[in-house]
């Protein structure tokens, strides 16, 4: 039986949304993906939890500030509270049960808030040092710069290379994670481009859209092979 693979939707308005690459490629890896409703109650998401055998956080707009212990600078751009609220909810019950989580652009950086990381609001305005362009305006299926990936990581595990070519299409990135966790992976400017869980078995956020390259760039389904194969482990 396929693995039962949450994903996180935005939301505009009353509408939630997802864009199709991220089922599909959950769907081709071997998983059954299911679109996550807008839940509030605890015991709810508790229970949808516990009958997940994946979470993909994907991609998606800014992160609120309050979260990591700031007030907004004039870069951040709109957020979406009842998403952190459900995304932070949905984290913490599933790294209790140890179950695989993939985070993608966004959802990299609300599973680094989670576990009680920091992060960049806006890097052009935060980071002092000359940076690559990170929200390329090149098709989304290009891969624009270099993402470096430290040995002995799941990362460098899952795609066997200490350097790989990503795309990207982000302002807000990755700070600093706690003790618990590591950056498993840096553009060539020194952003953040993935971390990891040291406590988990599968727990992993990149800063780049593989649902976006993996027809054009095939290495990228590894990604989401090896998080569907952690999510068959786990019903086993």
């Amino acid at each position: 039986m396929r693995p039962l693979i949450g994903i996180t939707a935005s939301l505009d308005g009353t509408k939630i949304q997802v864009q199709r690459e991220n089922s599909d490629a959950i769907s081709i890896a071997g998983g059954l993906p299911f679109i996550i409703p807008y839940l509030e109650e605890e015991q709810s998401i508790q229970d949808l939890a516990q009958r997940l055998d994946g979470l993909l956080l994907t991609g998606g707009g800014d992160i609120d500030p309050f979260l990591f212990g700031e007030e907004p600078v004039p870069g951040l751009g709109s957020i979406t509270p009842e998403r952190d609220r459900l995304e932070m909810a949905l984290i913490n019950e599933m790294l209790k049960q140890n179950k695989p989580i993939l985070g993608i652009c966004r959802g990299c950086q609300i599973l680094g808030i989670t576990v009680g990381g920091s992060m960049f609001q806006d890097i052009y305005t935060q980071i002092d040092d000359s940076l690559l362009q990170h929200a390329q305006k090149a098709p989304r299926y290009h891969v624009s710069h270099l993402a470096l990936i430290q040995e002995g990581t799941l990362l460098h595990r899952i795609m066997g290379e200490k350097q790989i070519k990503v795309n990207s299409f982000h302002h807000q990135a990755i700070r600093g994670v706690p003790e618990t966790f590591r950056i498993s992976g840096v553009a060539t400017d020194g952003v953040v481009e993935a971390i990891e869980s040291l406590e988990h078995s599968f727990v992993l956020g990149v800063q780049w859209h593989p649902e976006d390259l993996y027809t054009k760039h095939p290495y990228m389904l590894k990604l989401f092979l090896a998080f569907v194969k952690a999510c068959k482990e786990l019903k086993k």
